[in-house]
């Protein structure tokens, strides 16, 4: 019986390799190379590459949706969601508010931006935003409000006095990547109950066909109970008939 001879792995820096006992002899088994570091390179090259694609994508989403709807909803931290009219210029979307204007919370110096698919109606991306509020009389203030005023339904003359004694101009500034996007939405439903406020209707009230939902109640209401009354009038005529029938019947006898 011959003893099979075998000799142990040696290594040789990256190139490893080791001798294999094939019974006849030994064979050169080599090993897997070691990756270079232009791999690496090309590897973080392309990721690069995906993360700018993605970028250039998300912002061309956000120009879009916002220019081509000029209604978006503010997420205030510990506050509830408020909708506002805006105009998009330049990388930020611009937005008024006060007396005779849409009503805002003072906003904080963050904010989510909630924005809305112009075909569905759906909520498409929210964005997290820098709330700068604009100076009257700077530049940015001059612009930003001779854009809002040409984009505002029904704006008067005096518009911009009005703005700059009583009312705030904000500019929300979109950074970073969405939180949410197409493909990517939250489970939360994002619903909330209906908003208290003090609006009321100060004319007549519209005529409706067959009365409001609270006079349609109270007729029902009525004429149950008058249903029930005349039922509960049948049956005690039935008794009293019942009760005349028996007395004729004791007398007879």
């Amino acid at each position: 019986m011959t003893e099979r001879a075998t000799e142990p792995v040696t290594e040789h820096g990256a190139g490893t390799s080791r001798k294999k006992d094939t019974g006849t002899g030994t064979e050169q088994v080599p090993s897997a190379p070691a990756p270079s570091p232009q791999s690496d390179q090309q590897s973080d090259q392309q990721s690069d590459q995906q993360s700018d694609a993605a970028a250039a994508s998300a912002a061309a989403l956000l120009g879009e949706a916002m220019a081509k709807s000029g209604l978006l909803w503010i997420e205030v931290a510990d506050d509830r969601t408020w909708p506002a009219w805006h105009v998009w210029d330049d990388g930020a979307a611009l937005v008024v508010s006060g007396p005779g204007e849409q009503p805002l919370p003072w906003l904080p110096k963050e904010v989510r931006v909630i924005l809305r698919s112009k075909d569905t109606g759906g909520r498409l991306l929210t964005v997290r935003a820098h709330v700068h509020v604009l100076e009257p009389g700077t530049p940015e203030w001059q612009r930003a409000t001779e854009l809002l005023r040409a984009s505002r339904l029904n704006s008067v003359d005096d518009s911009l006095t009005r703005w700059a004694a009583e009312c705030t101009v904000t500019a929300l500034v979109p950074f970073d990547s969405p939180l949410e996007s197409p493909g990517a939405y939250t489970a939360h439903d994002h619903r909330e109950p209906p908003a208290r406020t003090a609006a009321t209707t100060t004319s007549w009230r519209p005529w409706h066909w067959g009365g409001r939902g609270e006079e349609k109640a109270e007729r029902k209401r009525a004429r149950d109970e008058v249903k029930a009354g005349k039922r509960a009038a049948k049956e005690r005529a039935k008794l009293r008939k019942k009760r005349q029938r028996r007395g004729t019947r004791r007398r007879g006898r």
